[in-house]
């Protein structure tokens, strides 16, 4: 289980732009994007007493949470992914999941995960590649673990979380720089799939500048995310859509 190191930072425009321009000089945009820029949709999952959210706000030690996620529109590459914490450290299992899986998940829907938990699992890459994050388990385990905590912990799709990413990567170290902004919340809704889902800005979130890195960070990466007077942040983009709830 590999556990990575990440800081956040809320920042400005003008920090953006300064970062943007020394990150060129030395890291190299994610391959998998249109124009530089990554448009996310992501489903998360909680139960009725908002665990995830409450462990998140109270800083819990040791904690997860399911989303279902896709890129750019595209409905043919879809994730189901299970984040953890623990001491600060985080790490990430993914599988590929269909669009009629998706859409039976978004509904609540669990009958077919005990059906296709026997299945072979799909293919973890497109071809081509829609994304530069490897999966870390098969298919048929984390829908077993989802379809587990959905029965016993009462796990439920949440809210609609969408945000544009503009992401940077780095081979020593496997750093991963990004910018997200652009934050919007589908309140209660869960249709997932259905990219014209109407969405609002979650409140006055800015731009997020996530670092994130394996055993070490390299001094060129950390002399450019440099944020003087920034400290860093515990922001969650679930979290702060959920803020009109």
């Amino acid at each position: 289980m590999q556990y990575r190191h990440e800081w956040k930072h809320e920042i400005n425009r003008s920090d953006m732009l300064a970062i943007r321009q020394r990150l060129r000089a030395v890291a190299e945009p994610d391959p998998y994007t249109i124009d530089g820029k990554t448009q996310i949709r992501s489903l998360y999952f909680d139960n009725a007493a908002d665990r995830a959210l409450r462990e998140k706000v109270d800083g819990v030690n040791m904690r997860e949470k399911f989303r279902i996620r896709y890129y750019n529109g595209d409905t043919s590459f879809i994730k189901l992914e299970k984040k953890s914490k623990l001491n600060g450290l985080g790490t990430k299992y993914a599988a590929r999941i269909t669009r009629e899986e998706a859409e039976a998940l978004s509904r609540g829907d669990l009958d077919w995960m005990r059906e296709e938990l026997e299945k072979p699992p799909l293919p973890e890459m497109p071809p081509g590649g829609a994304s530069s994050q490897k999966p870390g388990k098969y298919r048929r385990e984390l829908v077993a673990e989802l379809y587990s905590k959905m029965r016993g912990q009462g796990l439920r799709p949440r809210t609609i979380v969408d945000y544009t990413r503009e992401p940077y990567v780095y081979a020593p170290g496997n750093v991963r720089v990004t910018f997200d902004y652009d934050i919007r919340t589908g309140l209660g809704c869960t249709d997932f799939l259905r990219w014209d889902c109407p969405t609002i800005p979650a409140g006055d979130a800015g731009i997020i500048l996530e670092v994130k890195w394996d055993d070490y960070l390299p001094a060129i990466i950390r002399d450019c995310v440099a944020t003087p007077g920034r400290r860093v942040t515990a922001f969650s983009k679930y979290a702060q859509c959920r803020i009109y709830d």
